[in-house]
């Protein structure tokens, strides 16, 4: 069962001293998901940028990093978001959880999505005279993202239950899981960078007061389409990734040490 994430009574302690620790964006919001929320608000990349500091986040978007911090700690310990805590997930089941759940929602919205973008593009670009552009990035972005869940539950996802199973050789496991993961993580870029043109595109998926219900349904799944992936690939590349590569490390030592 997917569960909340816990109520910690030292959350703003806990996150400060991470913060005081330098400690990277990524790592932050693996340990408090409340944070992605706080992150998104401020425009801080916490998914394909989460091996910054907050120092360097900061300094990339313009922002004071005392007024950040202290909008984090305000911030910290309150009311607990949508977002599921994994931290307590083994392997198999954080992955199990991205296909039942981001995956599966992907497969949904994808194509659902593809005709409106192609309508409201063909009957509003008087009012965006960048909006045809909109399916042209959508669909490019939409063959890359359903390309890439399909390596992930038939090759990468598959090879990292085994490792969690520990009923693969060690050594195969480790030499054959860091090259998937690298090119995992480019895509995450590539579908991050899509999302990011059509914002732009969209003037921030902002919907002209006289547009039609169509036009506002879009621009609201678009944006709702863009935080999905920011918690996606965070659990991918900030969780997921790293402790499956710890894991196939540890796996390839102790087969070594036995071996001996």
């Amino acid at each position: 069962m997917e569960k909340a994430g816990p109520d910690k009574g030292n959350a703003k302690e806990t996150i400060m001293a991470a913060l005081s620790g330098g400690c990277v964006v990524g790592e932050l919001v693996a340990g408090n998901p409340g944070l992605a929320r706080v992150f998104e608000k401020l425009g801080i990349d916490y998914c394909c940028g989460g091996k910054q500091t907050l120092e360097e986040a900061c300094r990339g978007k313009g922002l004071d990093l005392g007024a950040v911090m202290e909008h984090i700690h305000s911030s910290a310990g309150g009311p607990s978001t949508e977002m599921v805590d994994v931290s307590g997930m083994s392997l198999t089941e954080l992955a199990d959880h991205i296909e039942r759940t981001h995956h599966a929602y992907l497969k949904q919205e994808l194509p659902r999505l593809q005709p409106l973008v192609e309508k409201i593009a063909a009957k509003h670009s008087d009012k965006n005279p960048q909006l045809p552009q909109l399916p042209i990035v959508y669909s490019a972005f939409r063959c890359e993202l359903e390309a890439h869940m399909a390596k992930e539950e038939q090759v990468l996802f598959p090879l990292i239950r085994k490792i969690d199973d520990a009923s693969s050789d060690g050594a195969c496991a480790c030499g054959g899981i860091e090259n998937p993961i690298a090119v995992m993580e480019i895509e995450h870029q590539h579908a991050g960078d899509a999302v990011g043109l059509m914002r732009r595109i969209t003037d921030d998926f902002t919907t002209p007061a006289e547009a039609c219900n169509t036009y506002r349904a879009v621009m609201a799944a678009l944006a709702e389409l863009e935080a999905d992936l920011h918690q996606h690939v965070h659990k991918e590349n900030n969780v997921l990734f790293p402790r499956a590569v710890t894991a196939a490390h540890a796996a390839t030592h102790a087969t070594v040490s036995a071996r001996k």
